[in-house]
């Protein structure tokens, strides 16, 4: 099976176990910018953007107007194996689309392992990852499904949090928040 084959397999198990407000979807290859160029600007001072994009793997999105959306998650796939390039490539890629999308989150996730980890490579060159989870084939088991979409879940969670502390941090009847806290959970 080849990866963007899985892509498509795991796309249907997530849009089967996230989506049930109507206002999420999960989208498979899209492509989302990760970077904003100015190119000009006019006498008004209006500008001329052009942007960049990266294919995505696979993305969770939420409608927030009528045929606006917004993306929320992002996660790559790998099957197989990952090496140190895919590992430091992913990350950065994550960090630039962060830049555009600062509420973004975004993971990896290993399909085909057998019975091996997460490799050390992610930990140690994977530091923009919100997460990561490998299945021990294509199909999941069920604590693998649930275990991802359980992380999909807070991650989009997280994504609306992040938006709008950003977003409304002079607003005044934000939420106050004194304290942010990023625990390490392994399972």
């Amino acid at each position: 099976m080849t990866e963007r084959e899985w892509t498509l397999i795991v796309q249907n198990y997530l849009s089967e176990s996230i989506t049930s407000n109507g206002k999420l979807a999960v989208k498979a290859f899209e492509r989302i910018p990760y970077a904003l160029e100015v190119m000009g600007y006019n006498e008004q001072g209006d500008h001329d953007l052009r942007h960049m994009e990266y294919q995505t793997d696979l993305v969770i999105t939420e409608n927030v107007d009528d045929g606006i959306w917004k993306p929320r998650v992002i996660i790559e796939l790998k099957i197989n194996t990952v090496t140190t390039h895919d590992a430091i490539t992913y990350s950065q890629k994550s960090f630039t689309h962060k830049n555009v999308h600062p509420y973004l989150r975004y993971g990896i996730l290993l399909g085909k392992r057998d019975h091996y980890p997460l490799p050390g490579r992610l930990f140690r060159h994977g530091a923009h990852f919100d997460f990561m989870a490998s299945w021990v084939d294509f199909e999941p088991t069920e604590g693998e499904l649930k275990g991802l979409v359980e992380i999909v879940n807070l991650e989009i969670e997280a994504s609306r949090a992040l938006e709008e502390i950003i977003y409304s941090s002079r607003s005044p009847s934000r939420e106050h928040y004194t304290f942010l806290h990023r625990p390490l959970k392994l399972y």
